[in-house]
């Protein structure tokens, strides 16, 4: 909490930010969120990785998932362009989003992206702030693809997310935590003989569960 009873909009008024010591900050947030996970991480903890004062924190973010947002945004996603996947056509779109989601995944430790998976199940709109802060990960079917797909009549009215949200970031995961590669011919074959199939099986019916990377 903040000192002397002051709001977190008080103390993040203070001194001006130091960008090397909020990216070490950052990098602690990561690392605990790797060894603890996302509902065990707290700021209590974040200070005590950092050697860093909780007021510190609080002149940066006002909660906990600000902060992993911030450590998402500086780390895995830093890659991550806040321009919207537009290729003109489904398949590249798709392709477009499964080699940003491979490259946020290689540049994370597979420990930490199965912990960020748990936060997204913990904190549902966890992923949604990560997407509007970053950008599109990959790990989402931004709704503008689906409709253009739609539209375009590459899917069907009433084509639903799940098959991509559901399948495309627990298999990159899993090739992760196995060491397996993702080449571009691998992702070429996930995109023309999964998704791309199941998006289009996907219209008759509602998903009966809500997608693991929704």
């Amino acid at each position: 909490m903040p000192f002397r009873n002051e709001s977190p909009a008080e103390v993040r008024a203070g001194r001006p930010r130091d960008p090397a010591r909020e990216a070490q900050i950052l990098a602690s947030v990561l690392e605990l969120l790797g060894e603890i996970g996302y509902d065990a991480l707290t700021f209590e903890a974040v200070a005590r990785r950092a050697r860093a004062s909780k007021a510190t924190l609080y002149r940066r973010w006002e909660t906990k998932r600000e902060m992993v947002v911030a450590a998402v945004k500086a780390g895995p996603a830093a890659g991550n362009s806040p321009a919207p996947i537009d290729t003109g056509a489904l398949r590249t779109d798709l392709l477009a989003l499964c080699e940003r989601l491979a490259a946020t995944m290689a540049s994370a430790d597979a420990t930490m992206s199965l912990m960020l998976l748990q936060a997204g199940l913990e904190d549902p709109d966890l992923c949604g702030h990560i997407e509007e802060t970053t950008g599109p990960t990959g790990a989402k079917l931004p709704a503008e693809v689906l409709s253009a797909a739609i539209a375009r009549g590459e899917l069907p009215p009433g084509a639903q997310p799940f098959p991509y949200e559901e399948i495309t970031g627990s298999v990159l995961l899993l090739r992760s935590l196995n060491g397996l590669p993702v080449s571009p011919q691998y992702l070429a074959h996930l995109v023309d003989t999964i998704l791309i199939p199941a998006l289009r099986a996907s219209a008759p019916a509602d998903p009966p569960h809500r997608a693991i990377f929704s």
